[in-house]
Protein backbone atom coordinates (compact mmCIF):
# COMPACT_ATOMS: atom_id res chain seq x y z
CA UNK A 1 0.00 0.00 0.00
CA UNK A 2 1.04 3.59 -0.60
CA UNK A 3 1.11 5.87 2.45
CA UNK A 4 -2.25 7.33 1.43
CA UNK A 5 -3.66 3.82 1.18
CA UNK A 6 -2.19 2.95 4.59
CA UNK A 7 -4.01 5.90 6.13
CA UNK A 8 -7.25 4.94 4.39
CA UNK A 9 -6.87 1.38 5.69
CA UNK A 10 -6.24 2.53 9.26
CA UNK A 11 -9.34 4.72 9.23
CA UNK A 12 -11.36 1.79 7.87
CA UNK A 13 -10.10 -0.26 10.83
CA UNK A 14 -11.54 2.34 13.23
CA UNK A 15 -8.32 4.17 14.12
CA UNK A 16 -8.83 7.89 14.76
CA UNK A 17 -6.59 10.01 12.54
CA UNK A 18 -7.25 13.67 13.28
CA UNK A 19 -4.33 15.07 11.31
CA UNK A 20 -3.70 13.20 8.07
CA UNK A 21 -0.70 15.37 7.19
CA UNK A 22 0.96 14.42 10.47
CA UNK A 23 0.12 10.74 9.95
CA UNK A 24 1.53 10.86 6.42
CA UNK A 25 4.72 12.48 7.69
CA UNK A 26 5.16 9.79 10.35
CA UNK A 27 4.46 6.91 7.97
CA UNK A 28 7.06 8.31 5.57
CA UNK A 29 9.63 8.14 8.39
CA UNK A 30 8.57 4.93 10.19
CA UNK A 31 7.28 1.93 8.29
CA UNK A 32 3.68 0.82 8.72
CA UNK A 33 4.88 -2.61 9.83
CA UNK A 34 7.32 -1.24 12.45
CA UNK A 35 4.83 1.25 13.84
CA UNK A 36 1.27 -0.05 13.48
CA UNK A 37 1.81 -3.80 13.54
CA UNK A 38 4.10 -3.61 16.57
CA UNK A 39 2.55 -0.91 18.73
CA UNK A 40 -1.11 -1.16 17.80
CA UNK A 41 -1.29 -4.72 19.16
CA UNK A 42 -2.12 -3.73 22.71
CA UNK A 43 -4.80 -1.24 21.62
CA UNK A 44 -7.20 -3.67 19.94
CA UNK A 45 -8.28 -7.27 20.13
CA UNK A 46 -6.49 -9.77 17.91
CA UNK A 47 -7.68 -9.75 14.28
CA UNK A 48 -10.27 -7.07 15.02
CA UNK A 49 -10.79 -3.38 14.37
CA UNK A 50 -10.07 -0.56 16.79
CA UNK A 51 -13.00 0.47 18.98
CA UNK A 52 -13.10 4.04 17.64
CA UNK A 53 -11.44 5.65 20.66
CA UNK A 54 -7.82 4.81 19.81
CA UNK A 55 -5.85 7.54 18.05
CA UNK A 56 -2.90 7.45 15.69
CA UNK A 57 -1.05 9.67 18.17
CA UNK A 58 -1.39 7.03 20.89
CA UNK A 59 0.41 4.49 18.74
CA UNK A 60 3.15 7.00 17.92
CA UNK A 61 3.52 7.72 21.64
CA UNK A 62 4.11 4.03 22.39
CA UNK A 63 6.71 3.92 19.63
CA UNK A 64 8.51 6.98 21.00
CA UNK A 65 8.41 5.61 24.53
CA UNK A 66 9.93 2.34 23.39
CA UNK A 67 12.70 4.19 21.51
CA UNK A 68 13.62 6.25 24.58
CA UNK A 69 13.30 3.36 27.01
CA UNK A 70 15.48 1.21 24.76
CA UNK A 71 18.23 3.84 24.73
CA UNK A 72 18.22 4.15 28.52
CA UNK A 73 18.37 0.37 28.90
CA UNK A 74 21.09 -0.10 26.30
CA UNK A 75 23.50 2.20 28.13
CA UNK A 76 23.22 0.13 31.31
CA UNK A 77 23.60 -3.19 29.48
CA UNK A 78 26.76 -1.81 27.89
CA UNK A 79 28.21 -1.19 31.34
CA UNK A 80 27.38 -4.78 32.36
CA UNK A 81 28.92 -6.17 29.18
CA UNK A 82 32.18 -4.23 29.61
CA UNK A 83 32.44 -5.30 33.24
CA UNK A 84 31.84 -8.96 32.38
CA UNK A 85 34.56 -8.87 29.72
CA UNK A 86 36.97 -7.55 32.32
CA UNK A 87 36.05 -10.14 34.97
CA UNK A 88 36.31 -13.08 32.58
CA UNK A 89 39.51 -11.84 30.92
CA UNK A 90 41.28 -11.27 34.24
CA UNK A 91 40.30 -14.61 35.73
CA UNK A 92 40.80 -16.78 32.67
CA UNK A 93 44.11 -15.20 31.58
CA UNK A 94 45.63 -15.44 35.06
CA UNK A 95 44.57 -19.06 35.56
CA UNK A 96 45.22 -20.54 32.11
CA UNK A 97 47.57 -18.06 30.46
CA UNK A 98 46.88 -15.60 27.69
CA UNK A 99 46.56 -18.38 25.07
CA UNK A 100 44.68 -20.76 27.36
CA UNK A 101 41.55 -20.27 25.27
CA UNK A 102 43.10 -22.57 22.63
CA UNK A 103 43.11 -25.61 24.92
CA UNK A 104 39.82 -27.57 24.99
CA UNK A 105 40.83 -29.07 28.36
CA UNK A 106 40.12 -25.67 29.92
CA UNK A 107 36.44 -25.92 29.06
CA UNK A 108 33.41 -28.10 29.75
CA UNK A 109 32.54 -29.14 26.22
CA UNK A 110 35.17 -29.76 23.53
CA UNK A 111 32.65 -29.52 20.68
CA UNK A 112 31.44 -26.10 21.82
CA UNK A 113 35.05 -25.07 22.21
CA UNK A 114 35.78 -26.07 18.60
CA UNK A 115 32.81 -24.01 17.42
CA UNK A 116 34.10 -21.09 19.48
CA UNK A 117 37.56 -21.26 17.87
CA UNK A 118 36.01 -21.31 14.39
CA UNK A 119 33.75 -18.35 15.13
CA UNK A 120 36.54 -16.32 16.71
CA UNK A 121 38.72 -16.86 13.63
CA UNK A 122 35.91 -15.36 11.60
CA UNK A 123 35.83 -12.39 13.97
CA UNK A 124 39.60 -11.92 13.65
CA UNK A 125 39.30 -11.97 9.85
CA UNK A 126 36.48 -9.40 9.94
CA UNK A 127 38.56 -7.16 12.21
CA UNK A 128 41.91 -7.75 10.50
CA UNK A 129 42.40 -4.02 9.91
CA UNK A 130 41.80 -3.05 13.53
CA UNK A 131 45.06 -1.56 14.91
CA UNK A 132 45.32 -3.87 17.92
CA UNK A 133 44.65 -6.98 15.80
CA UNK A 134 47.31 -5.96 13.26
CA UNK A 135 49.76 -5.21 16.07
CA UNK A 136 49.49 -8.68 17.62
CA UNK A 137 49.52 -10.48 14.29
CA UNK A 138 52.60 -8.62 13.06
CA UNK A 139 54.66 -8.35 16.25
CA UNK A 140 53.83 -11.29 18.51
CA UNK A 141 54.86 -14.96 18.36
CA UNK A 142 52.87 -16.81 15.70
CA UNK A 143 50.68 -13.72 15.36
CA UNK A 144 48.36 -15.02 18.07
CA UNK A 145 46.16 -12.65 20.03
CA UNK A 146 46.23 -12.91 23.84
CA UNK A 147 42.91 -13.57 25.48
CA UNK A 148 42.71 -10.22 27.29
CA UNK A 149 42.70 -8.54 23.84
CA UNK A 150 40.81 -11.24 21.93
CA UNK A 151 37.82 -10.92 24.24
CA UNK A 152 37.21 -7.41 22.90
CA UNK A 153 36.19 -8.99 19.58
CA UNK A 154 33.45 -11.06 21.22
CA UNK A 155 29.84 -10.15 20.68
CA UNK A 156 27.80 -10.21 23.89
CA UNK A 157 26.31 -13.47 22.65
CA UNK A 158 29.76 -15.01 22.17
CA UNK A 159 30.77 -13.73 25.59
CA UNK A 160 27.72 -15.39 27.13
CA UNK A 161 28.47 -18.69 25.36
CA UNK A 162 32.11 -18.54 26.41
CA UNK A 163 31.08 -18.13 30.04
CA UNK A 164 28.59 -20.97 29.73
CA UNK A 165 31.34 -23.33 28.52
CA UNK A 166 33.80 -22.41 31.27
CA UNK A 167 34.40 -24.96 33.99
CA UNK A 168 32.08 -24.69 36.99
CA UNK A 169 34.87 -23.56 39.32
CA UNK A 170 35.81 -20.78 36.91
CA UNK A 171 32.22 -19.66 36.46
CA UNK A 172 31.86 -19.60 40.23
CA UNK A 173 35.00 -17.46 40.58
CA UNK A 174 33.50 -14.87 38.21
CA UNK A 175 30.01 -15.04 39.73
CA UNK A 176 31.30 -14.32 43.24
CA UNK A 177 32.10 -10.76 42.12
CA UNK A 178 28.39 -10.25 41.53
CA UNK A 179 27.30 -11.88 44.78
CA UNK A 180 25.33 -14.64 43.10
CA UNK A 181 25.57 -18.27 42.00
CA UNK A 182 26.97 -19.07 38.58
CA UNK A 183 23.77 -20.76 37.40
CA UNK A 184 21.92 -17.47 37.93
CA UNK A 185 24.70 -15.44 36.33
CA UNK A 186 24.81 -17.73 33.32
CA UNK A 187 21.07 -17.34 32.84
CA UNK A 188 21.13 -13.56 33.30
CA UNK A 189 23.90 -12.96 30.81
CA UNK A 190 22.26 -15.18 28.22
CA UNK A 191 19.02 -13.26 28.67
CA UNK A 192 20.65 -9.83 28.60
CA UNK A 193 22.60 -10.74 25.47
CA UNK A 194 19.23 -11.37 23.82
CA UNK A 195 17.79 -8.07 25.11
CA UNK A 196 20.95 -6.23 24.05
CA UNK A 197 20.45 -7.46 20.48
CA UNK A 198 16.87 -6.19 20.49
CA UNK A 199 18.17 -2.78 21.59
CA UNK A 200 20.96 -2.78 19.01
CA UNK A 201 18.51 -3.54 16.18
CA UNK A 202 15.90 -0.95 17.28
CA UNK A 203 13.45 -3.63 18.33
CA UNK A 204 10.42 -3.61 20.58
CA UNK A 205 10.65 -4.04 24.35
CA UNK A 206 7.15 -2.76 25.09
CA UNK A 207 4.48 -5.49 25.32
CA UNK A 208 7.07 -8.10 24.38
CA UNK A 209 7.31 -11.69 25.64
CA UNK A 210 10.94 -12.81 25.61
CA UNK A 211 11.68 -16.36 24.44
CA UNK A 212 15.02 -16.25 26.28
CA UNK A 213 14.05 -15.86 29.95
CA UNK A 214 16.25 -15.41 33.03
CA UNK A 215 16.16 -17.54 36.16
CA UNK A 216 14.66 -15.47 38.98
CA UNK A 217 15.28 -15.51 42.71
CA UNK A 218 12.50 -16.98 44.79
CA UNK A 219 12.05 -13.60 46.49
CA UNK A 220 10.73 -12.22 43.21
CA UNK A 221 8.63 -15.14 42.03
CA UNK A 222 6.86 -15.18 45.41
CA UNK A 223 5.81 -11.58 44.70
CA UNK A 224 4.27 -12.66 41.41
CA UNK A 225 7.01 -11.15 39.25
CA UNK A 226 7.36 -13.08 36.00
CA UNK A 227 10.42 -13.56 33.82
CA UNK A 228 9.04 -13.14 30.29
CA UNK A 229 8.78 -9.33 30.22
CA UNK A 230 11.36 -6.58 30.34
CA UNK A 231 10.97 -5.90 34.07
CA UNK A 232 12.77 -9.21 34.63
CA UNK A 233 15.68 -7.76 32.65
CA UNK A 234 15.82 -4.84 35.07
CA UNK A 235 15.84 -7.27 38.00
CA UNK A 236 18.91 -8.98 36.49
CA UNK A 237 20.59 -5.64 35.91
CA UNK A 238 19.90 -4.61 39.48
CA UNK A 239 22.08 -7.47 40.71
CA UNK A 240 24.83 -6.81 38.18
CA UNK A 241 25.22 -3.06 38.62
CA UNK A 242 26.25 -1.18 41.76
CA UNK A 243 23.28 -0.10 43.88
CA UNK A 244 24.50 3.50 44.02
CA UNK A 245 23.58 6.98 42.86
CA UNK A 246 23.91 6.01 39.21
CA UNK A 247 21.37 3.19 39.62
CA UNK A 248 18.93 5.55 41.33
CA UNK A 249 19.31 7.97 38.42
CA UNK A 250 18.52 5.09 36.06
CA UNK A 251 15.32 4.34 37.99
CA UNK A 252 14.39 8.03 37.90
CA UNK A 253 14.87 8.13 34.12
CA UNK A 254 12.40 5.28 33.69
CA UNK A 255 9.93 6.96 36.03
CA UNK A 256 10.16 10.18 34.01
CA UNK A 257 9.48 8.26 30.81
CA UNK A 258 6.32 6.78 32.33
CA UNK A 259 5.22 10.30 33.31
CA UNK A 260 5.96 11.71 29.86
CA UNK A 261 4.20 8.95 27.94
CA UNK A 262 0.92 8.56 29.78
CA UNK A 263 -0.52 5.95 27.41
CA UNK A 264 2.11 3.42 28.40
CA UNK A 265 0.72 0.49 30.38
CA UNK A 266 3.50 -0.66 32.69
CA UNK A 267 1.85 -4.02 33.29
CA UNK A 268 2.49 -4.87 29.62
CA UNK A 269 6.19 -4.69 30.49
CA UNK A 270 5.87 -6.83 33.62
CA UNK A 271 6.18 -3.87 36.00
CA UNK A 272 4.28 -4.25 39.29
CA UNK A 273 2.82 -1.18 40.97
CA UNK A 274 5.69 -1.02 43.49
CA UNK A 275 8.39 -1.42 40.83
CA UNK A 276 10.46 1.53 42.07
CA UNK A 277 10.63 0.08 45.57
CA UNK A 278 11.64 -3.35 44.24
CA UNK A 279 14.43 -1.93 42.08
CA UNK A 280 15.66 0.39 44.83
CA UNK A 281 15.98 -2.24 47.56
CA UNK A 282 19.32 -3.95 47.94
CA UNK A 283 19.32 -7.74 47.56
CA UNK A 284 20.07 -8.24 51.24
CA UNK A 285 16.94 -6.32 52.27
CA UNK A 286 14.52 -8.28 50.07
Amino acid sequence: MSVDEQIFNLKALGLQINDESYAKSVLNDISYFRLIKAYGLSLKNKNSAYDGTVTFEQIVELYLFNANFRQVLFAEIEQIEVNLRCRIANHFSCKYGVLGYEDPDNFLNADYHKEFLNSIQDEIARNSKAPFVKNFQENYTDGKIPFYALIELFSFGTLSKFYKNMKSADKKAVAVHYGTGYTYLESWFEHLAFVRNICAHYGRLYNMNFPKTPTMYKQYTEQGIGNIRVFASLICMKHLLPNDKHWIIFIDKISLLFEKYSNVKIELMGFPENWEEILSLSYQSI
